[in-house]
């Protein structure tokens, strides 16, 4: 099956390390930001989206141990159960790099159908761990953040893809 989220004929460039911390870093600063009202019921966890697109993308660059630790890092600013989200983000990560040459094959709408309910994973698994815990179920909108997390794919996509698509020769006719 042929990607057609680019042209066929064009080879990417692999991508930098520092780009990948880089954007990782990102996707955590704008988790951290201070969300209220309902656009706080509809955030999307965008530590998830970029560990999940890198572990599909780039899948010997990123890996369980960027996602655990990219997990400590959301418990620990969140001040939430230690080891919740880095377990969340360790089964995301996996589900990323065993499904990555599928989802790479399919169209960009089938990319989100595979990338939602992999978020959703994440998601349920964060909640079951906070109920073993003691806290209340938080709502089913709470779910609303995988769904936004999943239209925000082919933005994202593009966004990350752009570092690597290799600059046009001027001398070439």
């Amino acid at each position: 099956m042929q990607r057609r989220d680019h042209a066929p004929h064009e080879i990417l460039l692999p991508a930098r390390p520092a780009f990948i911390v880089f954007t990782l870093a990102a996707a955590l600063i704008v988790n951290l930001l201070p969300w209220s009202g309902w656009l706080l019921a509809i955030k999307p966890d965008f530590v998830a989206l970029v560990v999940l697109y890198w572990c599909i993308h780039q899948p010997r660059k990123v890996g369980f141990a960027s996602a655990w630790l990219m997990g400590l890092m959301m418990d620990v600013a969140d001040g939430s159960l230690f080891g919740q989200h880095a377990f969340s983000y360790s089964v995301l990560a996996y589900a990323g790099i065993v499904l990555h040459r599928r989802v790479l094959g399919f169209t960009m709408r089938d990319q989100i159908l595979h990338v939602i309910p992999l978020l959703l994973l994440s998601d349920i698994i964060v909640i079951i761990i906070r109920r073993v815990a003691g806290a209340e179920f938080p709502g089913f909108s709470y779910f609303a953040g995988s769904l936004i997390a999943g239209a925000l794919w082919p933005v994202l996509s593009f966004l990350l893809k752009l570092p690597q698509i290799p600059r046009r020769d001027p001398d070439h006719v």
